[in-house]
């Protein structure tokens, strides 16, 4: 199990203090934000520092700008969201480096809260540039680690900065990321079940290779369901397909089942004439899939079939939707099993991206036990990976 340095075991008091946070956030076209969990999350971590005394300077990433200057993807209004729910006077930076910052750094007083902007706004970011590095690293004195969406990612703000900076700790939130994701598949209260969908086999191959070896129960759903159906030798019509993964997922559930682990895939699914809005749907047996249809969404009978088979789980973790949830014909195998998964008595852990979105669509969020906040990030750690930006945080002192 992977134990950092947290941000609990550091001086912050009189100190600048780099918080290297994830604001990805969604905007819409007025540029307002449409969901702030993320700014929500990395709380604790900002108001940790400023009742300890800091001076707490923030950055992070919005969108992908490709190294220069976008007033659509500016951080502006993340200072505003953030000034709210803080209660607390946010200072916009016009830059994340350069004269204009450092002055406005060598002004700030213990508690103040200080936001630099975009740090892709500078091509040194994504390609972890040492002088870049160096200059956001003059600006502090500690370092804080609190944005897991970014932690596999090699760029200057995740493995540069540590370098050049004595204090180097974990946040709250990147902690509790590493203890809820390692601890589920290193020692896991069973039975242990993963269920698993998403559109690819092949995003997934390390995570289904990694837990395969850890879990008592494999649920498969979404996209990914007609490969392993197809290597069964079932027609699957139209449906998204990976020719070059049918062996790979053939060993798969072999070797699942060898071990003893149960494996389940949908009975039935939801197919459309076409993928267009409004064409016509019926629910089939997978044996009767018909030739030339699109399956869309796992059936009542898979929704049913799978919500028996975490009923008695005591950790479920859950890894992509059941099918094309983002439209309303197909979206009631991901949401059923969003109330499955929520009624279980278990640890329950989401595994970001659209998983996340699903759960907030059911309602649910309140009742999961944690809901990570990364997407590639969530599947390197799943995959037994280690993460850059894990990698360059100290371990905690014995």
């Amino acid at each position: 199990m992977i134990r950092k340095r947290t941000i609990e075991e550091v001086d912050l008091r009189n100190k600048r203090v780099i918080i290297r946070a994830d604001f990805n956030v969604p905007l819409d076209d007025a540029l307002q934000i449409t969901d702030d969990t993320r700014i929500r999350s990395t709380l604790p971590t900002i108001n940790r520092a400023v009742d300890e005394g800091g001076k707490v300077i923030l950055c992070s990433h919005l969108g992908r700008p490709k190294g220069k200057p976008d007033p659509r993807l500016s951080l502006a209004p993340v200072a505003k969201r953030l000034q709210r729910l803080l209660g607390r006077e946010v200072i916009f930076a016009p830059d994340c480096i350069g004269r204009e910052v450092e002055k406005l750094v060598a002004r700030m007083k213990p508690g103040d809260v200080l936001l630099l902007e975009n740090l892709r706004f500078h091509p040194g970011e994504e390609k972890n540039d040492e002088a870049f590095s160096r200059s956001l690293a003059a600006l502090a004195d500690v370092y804080i680690n609190d944005a897991f969406g970014t932690a596999h990612r090699s760029h200057a703000s995740i493995v540069g900065i540590p370098k050049f900076v004595k204090d180097v700790a974990a946040g709250y939130l990147l902690n509790k990321e590493i203890k809820y994701l390692e601890g589920a598949v290193a020692d896991p209260m069973r039975p242990f079940v993963a269920i698993l969908g998403g559109a690819k086999v092949s995003g997934k191959i390390g995570v289904i290779e990694n837990l395969g070896k850890r879990v008592d129960k494999v649920i498969i759903g979404g996209g990914m369901a007609f490969t392993f159906l197809k290597a069964m030798g079932l027609e699957i019509g139209n449906s998204l397909v990976e020719n070059d993964m049918l062996d790979f997922a053939k060993g798969i559930q072999e070797h699942a089942l060898a071990r003893g682990v149960k494996f389940y895939l949908p009975v039935d699914c939801v197919v459309a004439a076409s993928p267009e809005h409004g064409a016509e749907t019926k629910i089939v047996p997978v044996q009767e899939m018909p030739k030339g249809w699109y399956g869309m969404d796992i059936g009542p009978a898979s929704v049913k079939l799978f919500t028996e088979a975490v009923q008695n789980a005591k950790t479920i973790l859950w890894n992509g939707p059941m099918g094309v949830f983002e439209r309303d014909a197909f979206s009631r195998g991901t949401l059923a099993m969003a109330h499955a998964v929520a009624n279980a008595y278990a640890l329950t852990i989401v595994g970001g991206g659209e998983t996340d979105d699903a759960v907030h669509r059911a309602g649910e969020s309140e009742s999961m036990s944690f809901i990570s906040t990364g997407g590639g990030a969530t599947l390197q750690l799943l995959e037994g990976k280690e993460l850059p930006g894990l990698a360059a945080l100290p371990d905690q002192q014995r």
